[in-house]
């Protein structure tokens, strides 16, 4: 009996597929999280250290992604540029809970600058949104341009998409700020980490119900409606030809 393998190899390549989706996350909160509790509880360090330190990690990926692709992408340099400021200004005023409000610097300054893209009819969150929807079909490409260009409601639906990411991301950070001084400093370092995946989930919930998802089935719609239509031109051809070659025949 011959066994079928296809699905173990595919089952792998999820697994590899959603270890390289969940590695960011993975570095950019469990990371620093654990980093924080080792260096406090562990090596005895101040929590203002602890927390200095621990926040390096996320800087520094962003600042090697940067230099890696050769190029300054205005997201990621933005992200680096906060991080790199709120931490000197964190040792500075030497606060541990503006250390932990930081993190709201930088929530506030990209959900401003999404909203503002917004505003100026350039949706930042599109970048990001446009692959999965897109998928690599040259088909679903079409569409959306297509789509882009003469859809009303499609258009609303991407500013739509960028608008709920900027709400979200604006309203994290009040929550943030208003737990750093209102909550003890040891329960904000992994309760803002709580604040910020509750928030992810949000921005896609409510994005996809209200942009990405709309968005997707209209270019799917379309798609399927051009394939469509070519096909019966092509067989509206094919008919023609044939009774060409009929006439011709008799």
């Amino acid at each position: 009996m011959t066994t079928d393998t296809g699905t173990g190899k595919g089952s792998s390549t999820r697994r590899r597929g959603a270890l390289r989706d969940f590695a960011p996350l993975l570095i950019d909160v469990a990371l620093p999280l654990g980093a924080y509790y080792l260096l406090k509880n562990g090596f005895g360090t101040s929590t203002l250290t602890a927390l200095g330190l621990s926040g390096v990690v996320p800087a520094v990926r962003t600042g090697w992604g940067l230099w890696k692709g050769r190029e300054v992408n205005g997201l990621p340099a933005l992200i680096l540029v906060v991080n790199v400021v709120s931490l000197l200004l964190g040792f500075a005023a030497g606060d541990p809970r503006l250390m932990i409000a930081k993190d709201s610097a930088l929530s506030s300054t990209i959900g401003i600058g999404i909203i503002a893209s917004v505003l100026l009819g350039k949706p930042m969150m599109t970048a990001g949104m446009k692959p999965w929807v897109l998928k690599g079909d040259p088909g679903r490409e079409a569409a959306w341009a297509r789509l882009r260009a003469g859809s009303a409601r499609f258009r609303r639906a991407e500013r739509m998409f960028s608008l709920v990411w900027g709400v979200v991301l604006l309203a994290e950070c009040v929550v943030r700020v208003v737990g750093a001084y209102a909550l003890p400093v040891d329960t904000m370092v992994w309760a803002g980490n709580v604040i910020m995946v509750v928030a992810l989930g949000v921005g896609l919930l409510v994005g996809g119900a209200l942009g990405a998802g709309p968005m997707a089935a209209m270019v799917i719609a379309e798609a399927k409606a051009r394939e469509r239509a070519q096909d019966h031109a092509q067989e509206q051809e094919r008919e023609q030809e044939a009774e060409t070659s009929e006439v011709a025949s008799a």
